[in-house]
Formats: structure tokens, sequence, C-alpha cells
């Protein structure tokens, strides 16, 4: 998988705008233009599609733990310069404060089983003798679980990712003037969707 993938398939599960996605990044003490992120949403033939570094989506990816579970004091984490599914997994999981279980069942939602083992093999340090590397396959089915819990009015095949909200509106960038004192508002739909979780 790409890193424009995961942001696509971020951005469509929990029906982020333009706004929102320029918000995310705010919240990690960075400044982005829609152009940026429409950009790095467009399908990868479209002339205009941008790659999305692993800098970048390690910025998003902060920005999303800090508005879910709000920043930590002190100094805050330098986004990773090379990512890894793993990584991408693993911050995926402290945002939305998964427990394993819960990941299981997520991953049940898209047809893929794995053992509680398996699963906390992803999660440790790549020097520890029983770390596991963690597949396109296993993230891809992660995503699409996350889909199928999150965003329940669609089906979470692959194609999905692609869809934009035609409604979104358009926006000027949102420009921050310090990492120190950026802080976003958080948009309704936001704090909505987190509640859409599974019964």
């Amino acid at each position: 998988m790409t890193n424009n993938d995961v942001l696509r398939r971020i951005r469509y599960t929990f029906n982020f705008n333009d706004k929102t996605m320029i918000q995310l990044f705010a919240e990690a003490g960075h400044t982005v233009t829609r152009e940026q992120v429409s950009d790095w949403l467009k399908k990868d033939d479209d002339p205009a599609y941008q790659d999305c570094s692993d800098v970048e989506l390690a910025i998003f990816l902060n920005g999303l733990i800090n508005l879910k579970r709000g920043k930590r004091e002190g100094p805050q984490p330098e986004p990773e310069q090379r990512l890894s599914n793993n990584i991408i997994f693993m911050k995926l999981k402290i945002a939305l404060n998964l427990q394993a279980d819960e990941i299981l069942e997520i991953m049940n939602r898209s047809d893929f089983r794995l053992s509680k083992h398996e699963l906390s093999a992803f999660f440790r340090k790549s020097s520890h003798k029983h770390f596991r590397k963690c597949q396109d396959q296993v993230l891809r089915h992660f995503l699409k679980g996350l889909q199928a819990t999150y965003r329940t009015d669609t089906d979470s095949s692959d194609d999905q990712e692609h869809q934009v909200d035609a409604t979104t509106p358009d926006l000027a960038p949102v420009e921050t003037t310090s990492t120190q004192t950026a802080t976003a508002t958080v948009e309704p739909e936001v704090e909505s969707v987190w509640r859409r979780k599974k019964p």
C-alpha cells in the first residue's frame, strides 16, 4: 500500500472534509494547503496526483492521535522519516484507543483472521525476537475493517477509498503561526464519528 492509499482510506472512513484534513495536520503543528490535500487524495493516474511522503503521513497520524487522545505534555514527537506498516498500524491503534480484542473484531469484519499472538508481534520493537513485519495485506484488511466499523453507510470495497464527497466545500488554506500555539477547533463531524463504533 502507498501512503496515499492510507490517507484516502482514513479520510473516507471518517468522512473527513478538506477543512478537517487540514486541521489534523495543524494538530501536529504543520501547515498544509487545500491544494496539497487534494493532490494527495487524487487517483494515482490523475496528472495532478502527488505522492504523500512518509514524513507527511506521520505528521497526519500524529495529528489524529493529538485530536483524539490529546497532546501529551512536554516536547511533541518528531515525525518518522521512514514509515513502515507496523508504525502506521500502531499509530492508528493509539489514535482510536483500540485494545487487542477490538482490533481482532475489526479484522474479522474484513474476513481476516489473526490470533492475539500474531497481532502482538506487529507492535513489538523491530529488535525483538518475536517481532513480525506487517504486510500490506494485513494493513489493508485492518483499514477495510475500520471502514466497515466506523462508516456503515457504504461497503468496504477497495474502490471506496477513491470516492470524494461532492458536498465538501472549497476551503482556503489554514495556516498556523507556531507549532507551540497552533490549537485547532474540533469539527462537529470529527467528534461524532468517534462515537460511531460497533455496539
